[in-house]
């Protein structure tokens, strides 16, 4: 996959491009269908996928939700949108400045005249520019005017469950990770590097390994079993987010005792894929209440990560289309 950083960057109309348009936070499941819709869309004209998104996400730059915690990280998106085989990706910078651009100019601009745009994918209720004027009725007068067609998607979910971001982002907050695989069709990761800590893992009898993240959205405090992905090697782990309340802390840490694992992490990279949540964050009167608790999560947690295998993206993305 081709990646533009900046629409000066395409210097030429792409070859009969099919393109969506969208922030595609969390790479769910209907981002899935969207991103195999435009790719059987472009092999039947010849022509290539591209989508479009924008850096860093426009409601935190337009100040409707500034606190928005973000489900991946940009790097994230860029590797699972590369992975459902994308042609192109366009990532513009998004900026007030920007964000005062009519929807008819972009379209004008930017998806026929720069990118020579000849059919486009969204959503039933996808709406972009200034005001959200770019609804679907402006977007199909322009289609027919300027010579590309449009393909409005309806709602996409199984059953009762609608694909949406909003709805992964509350299911991790909660800290329902075994569930979120539904919406997102893979297991629900962080990625980091390992620092430095209070090291009383180490004093318990089960040294832990502190992940620093760039990650905004974690998972509710808790005990969690994960899978942890040192390189190339998997182990199961058992992680801890939280405030560690029996010693009071006052920052939120990540940190997973892995099993059957001897060696010095800092300063690597580790990722965590949370395969089941165990309990909430408990305090414990002592130190060796502490421990017992400990030794009964790491054993629940082997228990159930015993035959379980993580689902990364290329495992589901990367596939034909039907």
């Amino acid at each position: 996959m081709r990646i533009f950083r900046s629409i000066e960057e395409i210097t030429e109309k792409l070859q009969d491009p099919v393109v969506t348009i969208g922030n595609f936070d969390g790479v769910h499941l209907g981002h899935r269908e969207i991103f195999r819709r435009i790719r059987r869309e472009a092999a039947a004209l010849g022509g290539v996928s591209l989508v479009v998104t924008f850096i860093p996400h426009p409601l935190k730059v337009l100040g409707i939700k500034k606190d928005l915690r973000l489900i991946n990280t940009y790097a994230e998106k860029e590797l699972l949108i590369e992975a459902s085989g994308i042609d192109y990706l366009l990532t513009i910078p998004f900026t007030e400045e920007f964000a005062a651009i009519s929807a008819e100019r972009f379209v004008q601009d930017i998806l026929v005249g720069r990118i020579g745009i000849r059919k486009l994918v969204i959503g039933y209720d996808y709406a972009f520019g200034k005001g959200r004027e770019g609804n679907v009725a402006m977007l199909r007068r322009l289609g027919d005017e300027l010579g590309f067609s449009v393909e409005v998607l309806e709602q996409i979910g199984e059953g009762d469950l609608v694909f949406s971001s909003t709805a992964v982002r509350r299911t991790i907050a909660a800290g329902h990770v075994r569930e979120v695989v539904q919406l997102i069709g893979r297991h629900f990761s962080v990625g980091g590097v390992v620092v430095h800590g209070k090291h009383r893992g180490k004093d318990l009898g089960f040294p832990t390994a502190n992940l620093q993240t760039d990650k905004e959205l974690i998972p509710r405090p808790g005990v969690y079993a994960v899978k942890v992905k040192i390189g190339d090697v998997t182990y199961d782990g058992a992680c801890n987010i939280g405030y560690n309340p029996t010693f009071c802390n006052d920052t939120l840490s990540i940190e997973v005792f892995i099993l059957d694992f001897d060696g010095d992490l800092y300063g690597r990279e580790v990722r965590l894929y949370f395969v089941e949540r165990i309990r909430g964050e408990q305090r414990y009167p002592g130190v060796e209440a502490l421990k017992e608790a400990i030794r009964r999560d790491v054993a629940l947690c082997r228990e159930v990560l015993s035959g379980v295998s993580i689902v990364e993206y290329h495992d589901y993305l990367n596939e034909e289309c039907p």
